[in-house]
């Protein structure tokens, strides 16, 4: 699982494998060890959310994704789900989990359990 983390917004993508696992186990999780501490982030699935959702606490990022989604998203043509979240703060932040697709471009990173492109 890939997070990309811009201003007051945050992306997951997810192979083929994580959203299999996510779909039947309700949750995926990666960890970053940076040495003297690590960073985990996780997307889980929970009752009564109607739409997605975040939280950060204690080194750990949990995006949160409402029971019905994650049941049709294996074995549908879903890419993924988005919202935008008022926060306590006043500001919104901006949630997108999507299956992760094959680069276009030429990369070094592992792509074999990448969903096909629909661009190539």
């Amino acid at each position: 699982m890939k997070i990309r983390i811009k201003g007051n917004s945050i992306r997951l993508r997810l192979t083929k494998s994580e959203v299999a696992l996510f779909c039947a186990e309700g949750s995926c999780s990666e960890t970053i060890d940076f040495g003297t501490s690590s960073l985990t982030y996780t997307l889980t699935n929970k009752e009564g959310f109607t739409d997605l959702d975040a939280n950060y606490s204690g080194n750990q990022i949990t995006v949160y994704m409402p029971m019905e989604a994650k049941q049709n998203w294996y074995s549908s043509n879903r890419v993924g789900y988005s919202s935008t979240v008022a926060k306590e703060t006043g500001n919104e932040l901006a949630i997108l989990v999507e299956k992760d697709f094959i680069c276009m471009d030429e990369t070094i990173e592992d792509q074999s359990d990448n969903y096909p492109n629909p661009k190539m």
